[in-house]
């Protein structure tokens, strides 16, 4: 899913996450009278209107529109840096985002001082140097105290660092200065719905404000639907994904699309499979050709959902296979990427090893190729040090316990100089796993907690260290916060039945 949490826009595409949804237009926001802009430097009355009309659809999460309108307003001002940056912050690909920043850096020397600051923040984030995108960050709200939007990019460089807390608190201030300002209640909703701690209420509180200031927003209704969703409100979430489909019923904002995709998310956790592939079949038939290859997989889950691996596996072959077929060309190698990391996670959950090893073989090639055509050494280290996360993944999985030691510490090696207190969460994930398939429960749980802490995947693993080492109570908290998460991925298809089962035999 694709949030609009500035610079983190990039680092999602970057991740090689792949975006779920837009959402749809609100009204022009109301300024208190204290409030300011960051500058923004064009001489092309056109290319400002181009601008602002892609940051209100941004703002608002449609992204595919926004998009369109940032590269309008290039087209209509060459040198207007701040535009091509936000074309990066929407981009399709690596490759977009690639070259609309080498356009943004090329002119950053005729922008406002703020803009060469949000230029500098996404570079450091593409070198993977969070630390320096902090300080610029910090900057940026030094340099303009009563803009909203320079908090806004402190908050999302702090939930980048895991330091979510101090991103509320950046949220909040800029809500203090614009409290009509629909975009920091949704960062502020998805702050409490995805990072730790949650507080599923609180982000519902946060978008039902979103839903006031916009009430024919579509994607408003989707994020209250995710709020009830991850509160355990299936009824309630369905109520709202179908209140939002209402609202775009010719998916001309695609949000339609989005809004059926995750009624058979609901359908999926309460077992309806069929409906719920009939749902994604649905969402299939209208969405977007950047969204398509995307959306398949979740269909896909449905059959990890119901215990059919195998099955699961096939089908998102097949779209490995076609990807180019219904998949603009820039997004190929992405939407491969996703399939047959996908693939690879389902083949080595269920001992599968020979198919996951030629996925993540298919896989870290792709990624090599994508990450090479960047030309940026250190983008490039970072890819480099993920295939190792994955073939020690592998590795482990087959019980080459030597060799998946050796890549975690290949994968740390590679990171070593980057400026970034998160970096050695994988390496700490991978360990775990070869601790705990080892029987090392202890060991296995150090790792573990210094593991990524946002990976539902990871965290029941975690569960089972704690099981393995008789701390039942731990275990079962654990393993009930999974089974609860209740937000699809191919980790939650994989373990959401066994997590039930394990808190069954304890009730």
């Amino acid at each position: 899913m694709k949030l609009k949490t500035f610079p983190l826009a990039a680092l999602a595409l970057l991740a090689g996450l792949a975006a779920c949804g837009e959402r749809e237009e609100q009204a022009e926001p109301i300024f208190a009278a204290a409030v300011e802009e960051i500058p923004v430097s064009t001489a092309s009355e056109a290319a400002l209107g181009f601008f602002r009309e892609g940051q209100r659809l941004a703002d608002a999460g449609r992204i595919l529109e926004a998009r369109r309108a940032f590269i309008q307003a290039t087209e209509a001002d060459p040198g207007f840096a701040r535009a091509y940056l936000e074309v990066a912050n929407n981009a399709n690909s690596t490759a977009e985002f690639k070259e609309s920043m080498d356009h943004a850096q090329m002119h950053v020397e005729e922008a406002s001082e703020g803009e060469r600051l949000l230029v500098g923040i996404n570079m450091a984030f593409f070198d993977n140097d969070v630390e320096s995108a902090l300080a610029l960050a910090k900057e940026l709200v030094e340099e303009y105290p009563a803009s909203p939007r320079a908090y806004l990019s402190l908050a999302a460089v702090f939930g980048a660092l895991n330091s979510n807390q101090e991103a509320r608190e950046e949220l909040r201030r800029a809500l203090e200065l614009d409290p009509q300002m629909a975009v920091a209640h949704t960062n502020l909703g998805n702050s409490y719905l995805y990072a730790e701690p949650k507080d599923f209420e609180l982000a519902a509180q946060h978008f039902r404000a979103v839903v006031q200031l916009t009430p024919n927003e579509p994607q408003a209704h989707v994020n209250l639907g995710d709020a009830y969703r991850g509160g355990g409100n299936l009824e309630g979430a369905r109520a709202e994904y179908a209140r939002a489909a209402e609202l775009d019923p010719g998916n001309q904002k695609s949000i339609y699309s989005i809004a059926v995709l995750k009624r058979g998310h609901v359908n999926s956790f309460l077992g309806n499979y069929e409906e719920a592939r009939s749902d994604y079949d649905q969402a299939l038939a209208v969405a977007k050709p950047e969204q398509k290859s995307f959306y398949a997989n979740y269909r896909a889950f449905t059959w990890v959902h119901g215990g059919e691996p195998a099955t699961a596996i096939q089908e998102l072959q097949k779209l490995v296979e076609t990807a180019a077929e219904v998949t603009p060309p820039d997004q190929v190698n992405a939407a491969k990427i996703f399939a047959l990391t996908n693939i690879a996670q389902i083949a080595m959950h269920h001992g599968m090893n020979d198919v996951a090893e030629q996925a993540i073989g298919q896989r870290n090639a792709l990624v090599m190729a994508d990450a090479e055509a960047t030309g940026r050494q250190d983008f490039i280290r970072g890819q480099q040090a993920a295939n190792a996360y994955w073939m020690g993944l592998a590795a482990a999985r087959r019980g080459d316990f030597t060799t998946a030691v050796e890549k975690a510490q290949e994968n740390a090696d590679l990171l070593q100089q980057d400026a970034n207190p998160r970096k050695l969460e994988p390496y700490n994930d991978l360990l775990g796993l070869v601790a705990l398939l080892q029987g090392d429960y202890a060991k296995a749980i150090e790792h573990y907690e210094r593991g990524n802490p946002n990976d539902i995947y990871v965290k029941y693993h975690l569960g089972l260290a704690y099981e393995g080492a008789g701390n039942t109570g731990e275990a079962q908290r654990i393993f009930r916060y999974v089974f609860e998460n209740n937000f699809n991925s191919v980790g939650y298809a994989l373990v959401r039945e066994e997590a039930e089962r394990k808190i069954a035999v304890v009730s």
